[in-house]
């Protein structure tokens, strides 16, 4: 395997609204997500407990991780390159942060890189924000203080895309699309997430997704980059 692919970790998060409902949130809390919605765009009929349900848990002070999914390449016995796949999951946050950070800590910092689609703009920091809040310290690849902007090892397929141009988002389904990846969208999108998780209770179901989204982002990578995709067959989930 080329040394470019090597010590990547390709990573996405699967977040929700921090409680079930609006009224769920103490005094403080509606106070402050009201002062957040007066800018949010709404349809006129849509009220602050209405656009809570909808995007609170994109935010990091409203919402929080309920799946850390991530895959790393391997050399193949084919020959081809190969993925395993990952998630951590669950109820608690606090917990499943915890066992993430643990594995990033058993991964050489000196050469590991992260790489997320618009994780410089969501999964990184909200990861980050969640740690604080969780007060678990950040692990090395994470804590970005002090370090000079080609010092961040992070990735994000996204920029890569953008080849400079800041004008618009470009999903990773769109890019799925036009490079004939298979999409992760079977069955669940990310808007319905947090549906899934307070209504159906199937977190089974969001791991599946989030861990879809690691595969469709890792084989992406590699287009951007060049490559091949990777067959099937050579993609493993522990």
């Amino acid at each position: 395997m080329l040394p470019e692919l090597r010590d990547i970790l390709f990573l996405d998060i699967e977040t929700v609204a921090i409680t079930e409902n609006f009224e769920q949130l103490n005094e403080r809390m509606k106070v402050q997500w009201a002062r957040k919605a007066s800018f949010l765009k709404r349809d006129e009929s849509q009220t602050d407990e209405d656009l809570y349900n909808q995007r609170a848990g994109i935010y990091s002070e409203f919402g929080k991780v309920i799946c850390v999914g991530i895959g790393m390449l391997f050399d193949h016995e084919s020959g081809s390159i190969g993925l395993k796949t990952k998630s951590f999951y669950g109820d608690d946050e606090k917990a499943l942060l915890c066992e993430f950070k643990n594995v990033l800590e058993k991964l050489d910092s000196s050469s590991l890189k992260l790489c997320a689609h618009n994780g410089k703009e969501f999964d990184f920091p909200y990861l980050c924000r969640r740690m604080l809040v969780n007060d678990i310290s950040l692990p090395a690849v994470l804590n970005l203080s002090g370090r000079k902007s080609w010092e961040i090892p992070h990735l994000d397929t996204m920029e890569m895309w953008k080849f400079g141009d800041y004008k618009h988002y470009t999903s990773l389904d769109l890019l799925a699309a036009i490079f004939n990846i298979p999409s992760s969208k079977n069955g669940i999108e990310g808007s319905q997430v947090n549906s899934v998780y307070y209504k159906e209770k199937d977190l089974v179901k969001i791991k599946d997704y989030c861990e879809r989204d690691v595969v469709v982002l890792s084989q992406l990578f590699l287009k951007i980059k060049g490559h091949s995709l990777i067959p099937s067959q050579n993609i493993i989930s522990a």
